[in-house]
């Protein structure tokens, strides 16, 4: 993908039904090593399969750090498709739910988390961004002209798309 940042407004051009799927963990005894590695080094591998595969559904993903926290926001086709590959014994992501659940869901040491977003109604806007960041690299761009100048107005059209800046 292309790094360069694109001039303008652009708005991402997300069919309903796109899945935003924040998922994580967090360390809580940083000298449990034995506890957290094994799931710090599952989603790595999770992805690397998921990006091998395309057709399983992922359509981007990022990984971020945070202090003890680890963030990976994943963009999915739809939410069957991220069901599908939750559930797939032939896939990463059981073991590694099972190894989670039986050597540390109960001890404290390591927490996970994840958030699910169905998507039927967004608002998005990138100023001067690179293609391949966030919903819009996951699923296209489009000039943000076209869908309003006002982010109220892209929610819902019957808001009167004036804008408190004017637009550029």
């Amino acid at each position: 993908m292309r790094r360069t940042p694109l001039a303008g407004r652009m708005t991402a051009d997300t069919p309903p039904g796109t899945v935003v799927f924040l998922i994580g963990m967090r360390i809580n005894r940083l000298r449990k090593l034995r506890q957290w590695l094994p799931v710090a080094t599952a989603m790595p591998r999770m992805l690397r399969e998921l990006v091998a595969q395309p057709d399983l559904g992922l359509l981007s993903a990022r990984t971020y750090v945070s202090g003890r926290t680890v963030l990976t926001v994943q963009y999915w086709r739809s939410a069957e498709d991220l069901d599908r590959y939750a559930r797939a014994r032939d896939h990463a992501h059981l073991p590694a739910w099972r190894d989670f659940n039986l050597r540390t869901r109960d001890n404290g040491d390591v927490g996970i988390f994840h958030e699910t977003y169905v998507l039927d109604r967004q608002e998005t806007v990138y100023v001067n961004m690179p293609q391949d960041f966030g919903l819009g690299g996951a699923t296209g761009l489009v000039p943000l002209a076209g869908r309003g100048q006002r982010a109220a107005h892209r929610l819902d059209p019957a808001v009167p798309d004036v804008p408190a800046v004017p637009p550029y």
